[in-house]
Parts: C-alpha cells; sequence; structure tokens
C-alpha cells in the first residue's frame, strides 16, 4: 500500500474502536530509544553487559541510516522495538543486540565475518540463522515449502534463540502492517497465521501467539474482525460489570476459607478465538457465552487443588470439561488447571488455576525456562522442548519433502492427548490419535503387527481415539501388516510415515515384478536379448539415461505406468520392434488417448509433458492460483489434486507427477461455498447482491434451514482463480447475520 493510504476494508472503522483495541492493533506510543531499551534490560539485570547493546544499535543505525520503512519512519526504529520486545521477555545480552542487528546482513553491506569481528561467533551464528529464515517464503510450491521447513527447524536446532527473535521481528511487523499494500497484508498475515502463531503457541509464548492470530484476522478478514470488535464494545460495560462481581466472589470465597495473596483476574476471549468458536459450531455472536475467562493465581501447588475445590463449591462444574496441566503438563511446559463451571446468570464460566511460576511460563514460554551460562543454553530446558527434538530427527530420516512437511504441519496444530504405557510411562499424542499411533511411537514393528489394544483392561479396536489417562497395552499378530486403510486411522506423522514406508516398500516389489515382465516380454517379441543386454550394461545406462539409479527402479517405472516400455525399447536402437498396446504402461495409454482427445481449455500442463489428459479431482476441487499436484491414474489421465488434499497425500507417491497453472490461459471454475447465516427477511437478496457484485456468475443455489433456526446456503460459483474466491468468501462474511462461510469439498 503506498505511503498514506489505507485498505479499503478499513477506512469506514472508526477511530475509536481500534484504539480500544490497542493489544491488536500497531502500538500508539512513540518509538522507544536506546535509553529506554538499557533501562529495561536494567530492570531486570543490574549486572547487565550494557556495552554490545550499544555498540549493536550504534552499528545498526549507522547501516540503516537514510532507510525508511514502509510507515516513513526511520528503518531503525523497527530493530529497536525487536529489541524490546525481547526484553520483555528478559533475554541475555546477546540475543537483544542480535534484535539490534539482525536485519543489517540482509539489507546493508555488511557481511558476517565483519558482524563477527565487532560481536563475536555468538551473534555472528545466530544473524546468519536469521538471514537464513528471512529468505523463507512460504508461498511457493509444496517441495520448496518443504525445504524452506527444514531451514528454519535446522536454524532453531541450532539455537532456540533464532526463532524467539524471529517471533519478535513478525510480531512488531504485524503490529505496523497497515502500512503495505493490501494484497502483501494479505499474504503476510495468512503465513503468520499458518507458521508463526503455530510456532509461537508450541515455543508457549502465549501472549504472542494471542496477538498475532488477532492481527492475522484483522488483516486475513478485516469484515468479521471489525464486526466483532463492534460486537463485543456494544457489551463492554455489560461484561465489565458481570466480570467485577465475579472476580469478587471468587476472592472471597477463598478469602472465606483462609486464602490471602491470591490474585483473580478476568480476561477476555481474544477476537480470532471467538471467530473460531462461532465458524467451527456454527454459532452466532450471541450464542457464545463463555467470553471470558478468570485467572487465579496462587502460592504453591497444594493451592491449586484446594482453590479448584472452593470453585466447584461455590459453582457447579460442567462434566468433562476438567482438565489437569499441573500433573501432566503440555508440551510446551504450559501447567494450569481448568474448569468450566456454570456461574452468575447461568453462563459458562472458564477459570484457570496456577502458581505465580507457572503463568510466567505460560505468558513467556521456553524463554521463561532459558537460563544461560556463558551465552549457552542450558541442557535441562533443551531436553523438555522433545516437540523440537522430533523436528530434528523428522528432518533427518524424511527423504520424501511432502511427508516431511506434513509432519512438521501436523505436530505445530496438535492438541495433545496423554497416555501412560503399562509401566505408567507417560506419552503424548494429538487429539483423534489411535492405538496404532502409540504402536508405532514404540517401535515400528510394533505398529506393523497391531491387531488392538487393551485400555484399562478393555479390548478396543484399531481406530479407537484414546483419551487423556488411558493406559495402552498393544495386542499383536505375527501375520498382520499394514494396509492403505491404515491411513485413515492414525493421526501422527510418524505413524503415517512408517505405514507410508511399509506400502512403498510392497508396491515397488510388486511394480518391480510387473515391470520386468512387461519389458522382457516385449525384448522377447523384438528379439532382443535379455541376459545380453542386462550383463553388457545395456540396461542399466538405459535407466541412468531415465536418471534412474539401478535396474529395479527402470523396472518399478514401467510397473507404475510411469515409463512406457516403448521409451525403453526405442532407446536400444532396435528398429520395428513390435510394441503392442497391452505392453505400454498406463503413463504411455495417457498418451495415446490424449493425441485424439485434448480440451482447448486447458489450464494447467504436466512438466515436460505435453498434450495429455488432464481432468481435475472432485475431492478436492481445485481452483487457479492454488498449490496442485498430479496423480496418474489407470486409463483415465491426470487426476489433478490440490497439494493439501489429504486423499494425495495418502497415495503412492511414484504416480504423482508435477503440474503447475498454464499462466496464459484462463477458464472459470465452479466452486461451492456453503453460507451459515441467520435466518431473516431479505438474506438472500444480501447474499446474492454481494456475490454479483464481485463480478460472478451464481450457477446454482441450495437454501434451507436448521432446526435451531439457522439459514444454510449452498451457492455454486464461477471463478477464475484463488484471490476471486477468496474475496468472495470474505465479502460474504462481512454480510450481517452471516455465522460462517465455508469452501464445499465434492466427494467422489
Amino acid at each position: 500500500m503506498s505511503k498514506g493510504k489505507s485498505p479499503s476494508k478499513t477506512q469506514s472503522t472508526p477511530a475509536k474502536v481500534v484504539a480500544s483495541t490497542p493489544e491488536i492493533t500497531a502500538k500508539l506510543h512513540a518509538a522507544p530509544t536506546l535509553d529506554d531499551l538499557v533501562k529495561k534490560v536494567l530492570s531486570y539485570n543490574a549486572q547487565a553487559e550494557i556495552g554490545i547493546i550499544r555498540r549493536a544499535y550504534e552499528f545498526s543505525e549507522s547501516l540503516h541510516r537514510g532507510q525508511k520503512r514502509s510507515s516513513g519512519e526511520p528503518y531503525i526504529h523497527h530493530p529497536v522495538e525487536v529489541a524490546m520486545i525481547l526484553a520483555e521477555y528478559q533475554l541475555d545480552t546477546v540475543t537483544i543486540a542480535t534484535g539490534l542487528l539482525h536485519d543489517t546482513v540482509e539489507d546493508t553491506a555488511t557481511t558476517l565475518e565483519e558482524i563477527e569481528s565487532k560481536f563475536g561467533p555468538e551473534v555472528r551464528t545466530l544473524v546468519d540463522g536469521l538471514t537464513k529464515i528471512s529468505k523463507i517464503s512460504f508461498r511457493t510450491s509444496e517441495e520448496k515449502q518443504a525445504e524452506n521447513f527444514r531451514k528454519m527447524v535446522l536454524a532453531m536446532a541450532k539455537d532456540i534463540r533464532v526463532i524467539l527473535i524471529k517471533l519478535a521481528d513478525r510480531l512488531h511487523n504485524m503490529r505496523t502492517l497497515e502500512h503495505l499494500r493490501p494484497e502483501k497484508q494479505v499474504m503476510v498475515a495468512q503465513e503468520t497465521l499458518d507458521i508463526y502463531s503455530p510456532l509461537a503457541n508450541r515455543l508457549g509464548l502465549s501472549a504472542v501467539k494471542i496477538e498475532l492470530e488477532d492481527l492475522g484476522l484483522r488483516f486475513t478478514k478485516p469484515e468479521v474482525f471489525y464486526r466483532l470488535v463492534q460486537l463485543v464494545s456494544k457489551k463492554l460495560d455489560e461484561r465489565a460489570k458481570y466480570t467485577q462481581d465475579v472476580q469478587a466472589m471468587i476472592q472471597d470465597g477463598l478469602a472465606e476459607h483462609g486464602y490471602s495473596g491470591i490474585q483473580v483476574t478476568g480476561r477476555p476471549k481474544h477476537f480470532y478465538s471467538i471467530h473460531k468458536k462461532m465458524e467451527s459450531r456454527n454459532l452466532a455472536f450471541d450464542q457464545i457465552h463463555d467470553m471470558h475467562g478468570f485467572r487465579i493465581l496462587v502460592n504453591s501447588i497444594e493451592q491449586c487443588y484446594g482453590a479448584l475445590g472452593v470453585i466447584h463449591s461455590i459453582w457447579t462444574p460442567i462434566p468433562g470439561r476438567f482438565k489437569d496441566y499441573i500433573a501432566i503438563p503440555k508440551a510446551n511446559m504450559y501447567q494450569s488447571l481448568h474448569t468450566t463451571v456454570i456461574g452468575p446468570g447461568g453462563e459458562r464460566i472458564e477459570i484457570q488455576i496456577r502458581t505465580h511460576g507457572m503463568h510466567e511460563t505460560a505468558e513467556k514460554g521456553i524463554a521463561a525456562h532459558w537460563a544461560y551460562k556463558e551465552g549457552r543454553p542450558t541442557s535441562s530446558t533443551s531436553d523438555k522442548f522433545t516437540w523440537l527434538n522430533r523436528l530434528v530427527e523428522w528432518n533427518n530420516e524424511f527423504k520424501d519433502p511432502t511427508e516431511f512437511l506434513e509432519s512438521v504441519k501436523l505436530d505445530l496444530f496438535a492438541e495433545d492427548v496423554y497416555v501412560f504405557t503399562p509401566k505408567g510411562l507417560v506419552k503424548e499424542f494429538p487429539q483423534g490419535s489411535t492405538p496404532l499411533d502409540f504402536a508405532y511411537s514404540v517401535h515400528t514393528d510394533l505398529g506393523n503387527r497391531c491387531i488392538g489394544a487393551k485400555i484399562d483392561g478393555r479390548l478396543v479396536p484399531l481406530k479407537h481415539k484414546l483419551v487423556s489417562g488411558d493406559t495402552i497395552e498393544i495386542l499383536t499378530s505375527p501375520n498382520q501388516k499394514p494396509n492403505k486403510d491404515w491411513l485413515k486411522v492414525v493421526k501422527t506423522s510418524r505413524a503415517k510415515n512408517k505405514i507410508r514406508a511399509f506400502i512403498k516398500t510392497e508396491e515397488f516389489e510388486q511394480s518391480k515384478a510387473m515391470g520386468q515382465v512387461m519389458l522382457e516380454r516385449e525384448m522377447k517379441r523384438a528379439d532382443i536379448k535379455t541376459k545380453t543386454a542386462t550383463k553388457d550394461g545395456t540396461l542399466q545406462k538405459i535407466a541412468e539415461s531415465f536418471s534412474l539409479k539401478s535396474l529395479d527402479d527402470l523396472y518399478s517405472e514401467i510397473g507404475y505406468g510411469k515409463l512406457s516400455v516403448h521409451k525403453v525399447i526405442s532407446k536400444l536402437n532396435f528398429k520395428n520392434s513390435p510394441i503392442q498396446s497391452e505392453g505400454r504402461g498406463p503413463l504411455q495409454q495417457i498418451f495415446d488417448r490424449a493425441a485424439e482427445k485434448t480440451s482447448s481449455a486447458q489450464v494447467v500442463k504436466v512438466k515436460g509433458i505435453d498434450d495429455l489428459l488432464v481432468r481435475f479431482a472432485r475431492c478436492c476441487n481445485p481452483v487457479a492460483g492454488e498449490a496442485v499436484i498430479g496423480f496418474i491414474t489407470r486409463g483415465r489421465g491426470i487426476s489433478v489434486h490440490r497439494t493439501s488434499c489429504p486423499k494425495i497425500l495418502n497415495s503412492d507417491s511414484h504416480r504423482r507427477i508435477e503440474i503447475e497453472w498454464d499462466q496464459t490461459k484462463k477458464a472459470a471454475r465452479e466452486i461451492k461455498v456453503r453460507i451459515v447465516s441467520e435466518d431473516r427477511p431479505g438474506l438472500l437478496a444480501d447474499l446474492s447482491r454481494t456475490i454479483r457484485d464481485n463480478q460472478v456468475n451464481i450457477t446454482r443455489a441450495q437454501i434451507g434451514t436448521t432446526k435451531d433456526k439457522r439459514a444454510v446456503c449452498v451457492f455454486g460459483v464461477d471463478v477464475l482463480d484463488l484471490g476471486q474466491l477468496r474475496k468472495i468468501i470474505s465479502t460474504l462474511e462481512g454480510v450481517p447475520g452471516v455465522v460462517s462461510v465455508t469452501r464445499v469439498q465434492k466427494k467422489e
């Protein structure tokens, strides 16, 4: 966005509304100075070596002098703001100095060697890690995205402070995002929601996670965000009174039972969490009853459980809504008791009870525990982050970039379940995990032979969902082996990858045997001696000419249908070889059909291959602009899927083929959107007009209502690309009364 111009979507937003939500808007204060930064550091570390911070500021200021940010302010303001965020988390002086220097190598003429000569090898390593991460773009092809994840994992594994500085950098950039072009705002905000807020959550930085999520919502769905701001503002006084009354009741109840020095606070749910709850449960704003949560800070673990008893004596607890994260902490070291009760006025209120130390960990995560001795992190803290250790293991273990990427994403967004081994050891899993996940976490062979499990002495099937507190005993059979249906049962990336590896090995052997039979049959028809061609290395050379390592790979490619026998025979330079149609692999048969029938409106193309029959998969219905991949079907051409499609992720990787959108051709594709809203007069007219105003044609409409007086409208709309689809969804979400707008996926 050009300087001084604000996005059209936010121009009508009242200034007082934005100003009333400082935690999710740009910080409305004067840029901090070096003296402010030094004062902040000395407030928590009176013995801090301030010299390195002053030198880093002076060096950074001299390099960035004359540079301006998109807002028009001097560039040096940004690294100082980043350093201040790091100081809020009471990090060491080396980390704060790196915050001041984090953009110097990327944006100025200085070098890593110069950084090392002035500030030492430790600062150089951190700046180098940040420079590498800054070059990462997560809006690329799936394979590139996976490689970018690898770079980030390696940078984090080398020193976790790299990602802490990167999160501080991203947080300040999000606070000032309104100064960029609207399309850039959406791209950065979506990347933040996809990558950086889950990272903050996994590192236990809840305050950073919440602010990144709210800012991400503000720029990806401005209509939804500002509507929530206005709805929350309308009930501000009413909610404030309710919060004060509940706080007083909690404090009085605890005082009656002899608790003193207890801190009770009320907090509003942040906008992103309200939006996700409305969207996932198809609820209107007025149906969200737990808008506020309450937190009780006590002095000891014993008082945590005592305070819980007091709360349950005041209000009725809701069954199934109690969670004990003190006895079994989350993977990011979070500890607290959670309970939900029926509070005054029949409203559900969520209450968290923790010690002051637990609260510091909840707010600052790994930063609160990251003790340094001569600049090095302690191993005890590092060992607690088994999640990061798993990422490093996966980086070394998985050769397929797509599998690695899926593993990281699954783990980033996982909500944890905690179960016990028969010996009483605790193991953590994502929600929805099954006994198969548990078995594969112990040993690959145990997973491969798993036929079921006993949970607390009760027999359960493979698809049983694990629940926190379960004690699991795995049952096996020597005759059991994995199959593709298992991929629909397991949740963890480790189990998925182990199952795929087993199936891939089996399919490789099958395709190798089939391919060998096909090739030898055609060689015989062409009067080519198989033994001679194998013995003298001719077939090996042909395999290498197709970039294949071995003869087994050549047979396998033929068996899978990715390589036609015709091409192999032609390489042998024998004329008039009688290639029969039955000897042609599925890919070659696709060539034949495509020669007869090629769509003139083809909007995707297969890299390196022309005139292929292409169809769009109905399971994910991709649209131009989305990352796509092709799948070789048996006799039906190339099926085009989104790279994130579960069906393609569970498919045979040997039959996947790279494809891309043809930028020279445009063709509208019908996409269905499902709108859940309040049932009110004029709704259909408003929705239709909104779609029409986006210059989009409605191809079909299906209207209905639910028992709870909700209107459900499904529209078929012709869109040219992903940008147009996102714009339609965003504008529909801004229609009064609309609860959620989702893209409908067809099923094959």
